[in-house]
């Protein structure tokens, strides 16, 4: 009878560890792992290829607000379209203040300022403005969900990290 009553207790035990400390949580992206999306994106824009750049946005679900152009993009060849005409100026990104947020296993949200060195008629410009990038991780791969970016109404001083 004792026996039985232990047999019976461990095996309620072991039926309950899966779900108690065996149990593996959602795994969270880490922040680095979120400013390294933006370093992705900013090295598609470097390659000059607009159709390496709309590859990193969601399909079907990325819109992209552009800095440059009062159309919303919210399909791939919108997009496409918006990075053929952008890459001309050659433009190359670096965070000025970032304001990384973990929503959850597979969604995050990166905003603050950002400057880019733009060339226009053969001379360098830099244009500062506000962005916000969500991301979201779709079939394993992170991609960009919403972007939204636009010129700073005043310039301001270069920010630090």
């Amino acid at each position: 009878m004792q026996q039985s009553r232990i047999t019976t207790i461990a095996f309620m035990l072991l039926m309950a560890l899966p779900g108690l400390s065996l149990a593996k949580p959602g795994g969270l992206p880490s922040k680095q792992l979120i400013a390294g999306q933006f370093q992705r994106w900013n090295a598609a824009l470097k390659t000059g290829n607009p159709e390496t750049v709309a590859a990193l946005y969601c399909e079907p679900g990325g819109v992209l607000l552009p800095t440059v152009s009062n159309k919303v993009r919210t399909s791939h060849a919108e997009i496409l379209d918006y990075f053929e005409h952008f890459l001309e100026l050659k433009p190359v990104g670096k965070i000025d203040k970032a304001y990384i947020r973990i929503l959850g296993p597979d969604t995050a949200v990166n905003s603050g300022i950002y400057t880019f060195r733009l060339t226009k008629n053969g001379k360098p410009e830099d244009v500062q403005a506000r962005y916000t990038f969500v991301y979201q991780k779709q079939n394993g791969k992170w991609c960009i969900m919403d972007h939204h970016s636009s010129a700073m109404p005043e310039v301001a001083p270069a920010l630090s990290h």
